[in-house]
């Protein structure tokens, strides 16, 4: 039986910090947080049985292992970037190509998407998944749509509000964070630890995911409680596939940004998209 290999994210984490010999420069370049990239390196060492890095008090080091193992990864990640080239579907005419996570499509696009096809019926939308920055690198959108802090975001990208992190739960599910399972994404900076601090104590997180679109998924499934972002959940409430679970919010450490060419249909997608967002606030 083959043995089987460890998640590609670990993979790529190790490579930029190993390249970088920073956790925090590796975390900015891949669109993680330092404790996620540090977690996920750390799981990689636990499952090939040996330190990669030696870690000092302001700096990386590569161990033996490290050095072994880095020109094979890096590689490997760049024979899987050339293996894609050439199935990216490119421009074509009244093409719009969108680049953004999974989750943002399914609830922040998706649901409000009619309105905007309806007042453009001539334009194609192609959504393009993408989460790492060489996803949006190598895609050559139009428009995309980003999960991260503001230094990650880069200039020239607009936040998109409401940017806090709110309780949520299949409707008519009884109960709410204190009595119900908790559902955890890991990888953000904000979660249940935060809203403890703020609402009291919880119980310790029943299921673990690492986005907040799977999150709302098992919350609507009826798993537990979710803490998600209220720019993806809004929509998912009020048209009653989640409720709220309690009352009150955090704010989220990291967001999403909006960027897009500067004229023509990309700038007018992302003009509505901006509309749309705030006609909804009440």
């Amino acid at each position: 039986m083959s043995r089987r290999l460890p998640p590609l994210t670990w993979f790529r984490s190790f490579e930029a910090a190993a390249r970088t010999l920073s956790f925090t420069a590796a975390a900015e370049e891949i669109g993680l947080t330092q404790s996620a990239v540090s977690q996920q390196i750390k799981s990689l060492e636990l499952r090939l049985g040996a330190p990669l890095f030696v870690r000092k008090p302001r700096s990386l080091a590569l161990t033996d292992a490290g050095r072994k193992l880095l020109p094979q990864v890096g590689a490997a990640l760049g024979v899987l970037a050339q293996a894609t080239e050439p199935f990216d579907v490119g421009a074509g005419p009244n093409l719009l190509t969108v680049a953004t996570s999974v989750s943002v499509a399914q609830w922040l696009v998706s649901p409000r998407l009619p309105e905007f096809t309806v007042r453009h019926s001539d334009v194609r939308i192609r959504l393009l998944s993408a989460v790492w920055p060489d996803d949006f690198q190598t895609s050559h959108a139009d428009v995309e749509i980003r999960f991260g802090s503001r230094a990650q975001a880069g200039p020239g990208a607009r936040a998109l509000e409401p940017n806090r992190l709110v309780p949520v739960k299949a409707p008519g599910l009884a109960g709410g964070p204190q009595d119900l399972p908790l559902i955890e994404t890991v990888g953000t900076s904000g979660g249940w630890r935060a809203w403890q601090d703020r609402h009291g104590s919880l119980q310790t997180p029943a299921f673990y995911t690492d986005t907040y679109g799977q999150a709302m998924q098992l919350a609507a499934d009826g798993n537990g409680v979710a803490l998600v972002s209220a720019l993806l959940a809004r929509h998912a409430v009020a048209s009653g596939q989640l409720a709220y679970a309690a009352e009150g919010a955090i704010e989220a450490q990291e967001g999403y940004f909006l960027r897009a060419e500067p004229d023509g249909m990309a700038a007018a997608f992302a003009d509505w998209v901006e509309g749309a967002l705030c006609r909804e606030i009440v």
